[in-house]
């Protein structure tokens, strides 16, 4: 049976712009938590973990701390990985994954 950690192990393998689940990164003491590209957006977001503020992942590459953030009146980094966990803790308990 595959675990929740083997599963997201396996989406950080990919390149960034392939990913399909949330992961975490680090810069300049800031830990932000990064949006997979929905088909429809030019960039993935990152999301700080603790606040409700964004930026492009460009920008957060580029500059790091420095990046431009922007207020999100609902969502914040842990948010992101609270859902992206439930939803394939979910999945595995249905027996979609193997």
């Amino acid at each position: 049976m595959t675990t929740l950690d083997e599963i997201f192990a396996d989406d950080r393998r990919n390149p960034p712009s392939e990913r399909s689940l949330p992961w975490e990164e680090a810069r300049d003491d800031i830990t932000v938590v990064v949006e997979p590209k929905p088909p429809w957006a030019e960039d993935l977001r990152a999301f700080r973990i603790d606040a409700r503020e964004y930026c492009s992942y460009a920008d957060w590459s580029r500059c790091g701390a420095r990046a431009r953030f922007y207020a999100h009146i609902d969502t914040c980094g842990d948010d992101l990985l609270l859902k992206a966990h439930a939803l394939i803790v979910r999945e595995i308990a249905e027996g979609q994954w193997s």
